[in-house]
């Protein structure tokens, strides 16, 4: 749970070194709050080992968002390209520079897994990797504010 944590201060930008992705996060051990975590989301695990039931399914269902998430933005930016001039492009018509932006995104709200240095799991081959070259993986699930 503290590396989760670390991770997740530094995403908010609590570590001096970091900026800030997210305005606040909050995990599932904690019960105070009437809006976030196990109050929105329900009851999740606070951390899970990636290799145990609920630790696939949490990894399942977060890389399963984040490349939802791609597909949808990557199709707004065909629309865009297909559908409207370069000026209109530029002045962000239909939001379209906002969904190039995402499609690039190395964090922030379309970027739904990271790794314990914080940086953003963006195509499957990062995950690979991740899986493959550690044998001791846990997953720690958090509700972020943008």
């Amino acid at each position: 749970m503290a590396t989760g944590k670390t991770v997740f201060d530094r995403l908010v930008g609590a570590d001096p070194h970091a900026g800030a992705v997210f305005d606040y996060y909050v995990t599932f051990d904690e019960k105070d709050t009437t809006v976030a975590g196990k109050a929105r989301w329900g009851d999740l695990p606070t951390t899970a080992p990636v290799d145990s039931d609920d630790g696939q399914d949490l990894l399942n269902r977060g890389w399963e968002a984040t490349k939802e998430e791609f597909e949808r933005n990557l199709e707004r930016v065909k629309e865009a390209i297909d559908e409207l001039s370069d000026e209109e492009i530029m002045r962000d018509e239909d939001l379209a520079r906002h969904a190039f932006h995402q499609v690039g995104a190395y964090d922030g709200p379309s970027v739904f897994l990271y790794d314990q240095h914080a940086s953003g799991i963006r195509h499957r081959g990062h995950l690979d990797r991740l899986l493959e070259e550690s044998a001791d993986l846990w997953i720690v699930p958090a509700d972020v504010h943008f």
